[in-house]
């Protein structure tokens, strides 16, 4: 797609509206998409996405700002604060006093968050071969998604944003994913694991469509092109 925004031309002979000629990231596409949806009456339960979309700041901010339940995917580098971080003056050692208040704590890694977690070993669905299960851990953080400001000696940091839940997965593998999600701090973790674990729904849906209804082999030449 960006390739085609740089070049008008391009554009023009596919037809493509005027009102989609500029540059997008997904999380802006999918933002608008919701928009559209909401505009002809779709409700949401929980809007769930993978990292590709959670680790944008923007777009978990305009989901909420849209009073929108969210969970999603983050890499495991995704900075938080504890759930208790406060905003502090320090005494500045010389100069002027600050004008902004800090976080009394840094931020870290949501990998460093939930590494002496405990974990609890859940089954979300009966799939050929058995139980689906995995342990999950969870804890009430504050997402580093804040306005950037100079924080002591560690230069530009995002201040604390929203609360959220910081869910960690731990698969049979030995692998680790991690999740946020604005679901209500009294949410039990059965319910946090089936949030994340529904997006196999949709992904399950996308591939039946494109194997079952050949959706992958649709070309559209113009931007008004119907699908049939």
């Amino acid at each position: 797609m960006m390739l085609i925004v740089r070049f008008p031309p391009f554009m023009e002979h596919a037809g493509v509206p005027e009102i989609w000629r500029k540059a997008r990231t997904k999380p802006e596409m999918a933002l608008e998409e919701i928009d559209r949806l909401t505009a002809v009456g779709v409700r949401f339960g929980t809007v769930l996405a993978d990292a590709g979309y959670g680790l944008s700041a923007p777009f978990r901010q305009g989901l909420s700002a849209r009073k929108l339940l969210w969970t999603v995917g983050i890499p495991r580098h995704q900075k938080v604060y504890p759930i208790d971080v406060s905003l502090i003056f320090p005494v500045a050692g010389h100069g002027r006093p600050r004008k902004n208040p800090i976080p009394d704590t840094l931020s870290i890694p949501a990998e460093t968050m939930l590494a002496d977690a405990s974990w609890t070993s859940l089954s979300w669905r009966i799939g050929t071969k058995g139980p689906l299960e995995a342990a999950f851990a969870a804890t009430r953080i504050r997402v580093a998604d804040g306005e950037p400001q100079r924080i002591l000696v560690k230069g530009q940091q995002h201040m604390p944003g929203e609360e959220a839940w910081l869910i960690g997965e731990l698969r049979s593998s030995g692998e680790r994913k991690y999740y946020l999600s604005n679901l209500p701090g009294d949410t039990e973790l059965k319910t946090l694991a089936a949030s994340i674990k529904a997006r196999w729904v949709c992904e399950q849906a996308h591939q039946q469509m494109k194997e079952e209804l050949g959706l992958d082999h649709i070309e559209g030449g113009k931007g008004s092109t119907d699908m049939r």
